[in-house]
This record gives C-alpha cells, sequence and structure tokens, in this order.
C-alpha cells in the first residue's frame, strides 16, 4: 500500500510539471529601416548630391523658386545657382569653372560654347523668350514720360555692356528707334553715366537713385514692383530666346536633365511667367 503511495506521488508531480506552460522566449529588438506604406520594403537613404546652375542674372528669382521645388522634389539634392552676365559664365566655363547646366540669356554664348566642344550641338533648348522696358526710380525725379524724354540733355541714363546680352539688345532697341527719328542713338548715348556687367547691376543702380533710367529686361521689372516704366513698341522692342543646356563635362547629367524637365513642366512654366517671362508655347 504504501509502495502504491509513492507511485501516485511519482506520477502526479510529473505530470504537473508536463503541464507548466513553457515560458516564452526573450525577444530581441531588431533594427529596422523606414518602409513604404504600399510594399513594405525599406527606403534607401539618398546620397547628397549637388547640381551646379550657371544662369543669366535676369533669372534669379524663377530660377531661386524653381531650384526650391526641384530641391523638395528630390530628396538628399541640392541646387547650387550662380547667376550672372552670360558672359561672364560662359568665360568662367570655358575656364574651366565645374557646372552641370548652362542658362544664357543670348544664343551667342551658347554657340561659343558649342564651338568650344563645351556643350553639345542639339542640346540647348529655348526655355523661354523676354523683352526689354524702360524703368526709372520710383519717385522718377527726371519726370520721365516717353522714349523721346530719354535723348534729353541733362538725363543720367544706365545700361547693360554691349558684351552683356541686354546691352547689345538694347543697343539694337536704340537703332530701331533712330531709324524713325534722326540722331536719336547718339544723343541717348551720350546721357549714358555707366555701363554695367549684368542686368541686374543696372537695377540696383535705379532702386538706389543713381541714375534717372536704365533699360532692362521686362522681367526685371516685374521683380522690382516699385519702379517705374515706360513700356517699348513691339515694333522697336526684340524677342530675347533663353537657351538651357547640360555641359558635356557634367558629373551629374542625370539630374542636370530632370532639372530642365521641370522647367519645362506646367509648374516650372507657370513660375517662369508668374515672374514676367514668355515661357515656350
Amino acid at each position: 500500500m504504501k509502495r502504491l503511495f509513492l507511485i501516485l506521488s511519482t506520477l502526479a508531480l510529473v505530470l504537473s510539471a508536463c503541464a507548466a506552460p513553457t515560458p516564452a522566449p526573450t525577444e530581441v529588438m531588431e533594427p529596422t529601416l523606414e518602409a513604404t506604406p504600399i510594399t513594405g520594403q525599406a527606403i534607401p537613404t539618398p546620397a547628397p548630391r549637388t547640381l551646379t546652375v550657371f544662369a543669366a542674372a535676369s533669372l534669379t528669382d524663377a530660377f531661386g523658386e524653381i531650384a526650391k521645388s526641384f530641391e523638395t522634389a528630390n530628396p538628399g539634392v541640392t541646387v547650387k545657382l550662380n547667376f550672372g552676365g552670360s558672359q561672364t559664365l560662359r568665360t568662367q566655363i570655358e575656364q574651366g569653372a565645374a557646372t552641370d547646366i548652362f542658362a544664357s540669356a543670348s544664343g551667342k554664348e551658347m554657340d561659343a560654347l558649342i564651338a568650344g566642344s563645351i556643350i553639345e550641338a542639339g542640346m540647348p533648348k529655348i526655355f523661354l523668350t523676354n523683352q526689354l522696358v524702360v524703368i526709372m526710380p520710383a519717385k522718377n525725379p527726371a519726370g520721365l514720360k516717353t522714349l523721346d524724354d530719354l535723348a534729353k540733355s541733362g538725363v543720367k541714363l544706365v545700361l547693360a555692356a554691349k558684351e552683356v546680352p541686354v546691352g547689345n539688345y538694347s543697343l539694337q532697341v536704340l537703332d530701331k528707334l533712330e531709324a524713325t527719328t534722326a540722331g536719336y542713338k547718339d544723343k541717348v548715348l551720350a546721357n549714358v553715366v555707366s555701363y554695367e556687367n549684368d542686368v541686374k547691376q543696372v537695377v540696383a543702380k535705379i532702386q538706389l537713385g543713381e541714375a534717372d533710367a536704365g533699360i532692362v529686361y521686362l522681367s526685371d521689372a516685374v521683380a522690382a514692383p516699385e519702379l517705374q516704366k515706360i513700356d517699348i513698341p513691339a515694333e522697336s522692342n526684340v524677342i530675347a530666346e533663353y537657351p538651357m543646356a547640360v555641359l558635356s563635362s557634367s558629373m551629374n547629367a542625370d539630374l542636370a536633365l530632370l532639372f530642365i524637365d521641370q522647367v519645362f513642366s506646367v509648374q516650372g512654366q507657370a513660375t517662369l511667367k508668374k515672374w514676367g517671362f514668355v515661357p515656350v508655347p
């Protein structure tokens, strides 16, 4: 009887041990990458990249806005903008300045880079057009009202240098006005007090009241609404075409083409129009 009791006790202990729950293993948390909500696949962090754009000074406001949109749409990408007279930028590129895109206010500068095998023929695309206008300080101290007033003795006029696209276009306008008023061009040029290296410097001179008038792009007048202006009739004006291209030496050709696509996009063209440019059809 005693032996039977011991056997039953032992059996009860064995059954009790088997019935006890097995403790859950300690969970080890492994680091995970952020996953997309649709596929669950890890999103790689893009390597930082810099896209360098050399652009005509008149594009300062419009390209500044487009560049910000491009950076937002392309995480990890920084757009480095360098603005100046197109002729100055072309010289810098010819001397080896590293850049990915050149946006010029004149086909002449682009043709020079094509001739130097720095840009491939057929690569440049016209992405907008522009026209000229006369601007005056907000208070217009000289009381200028018409284009004829630019020829009056004592008027202080600022132009861009003839090597600068807008300066060359200004001379073309004066040639057209000369055709209808003999001696007009010489009288106007006699009033020039300084020739500037880019269009923004012309605008700055007028904003500071250092001259009575200047000839700039219509887009520059839009960017400085406090200034007064005199419109130049279509028959005496010029149509400035702006080409843009990727340099053959670009290390970021894929990004450069994406940036150009954004300029030509509906959003990009709307931005150009907002700043006074005429988008391409």
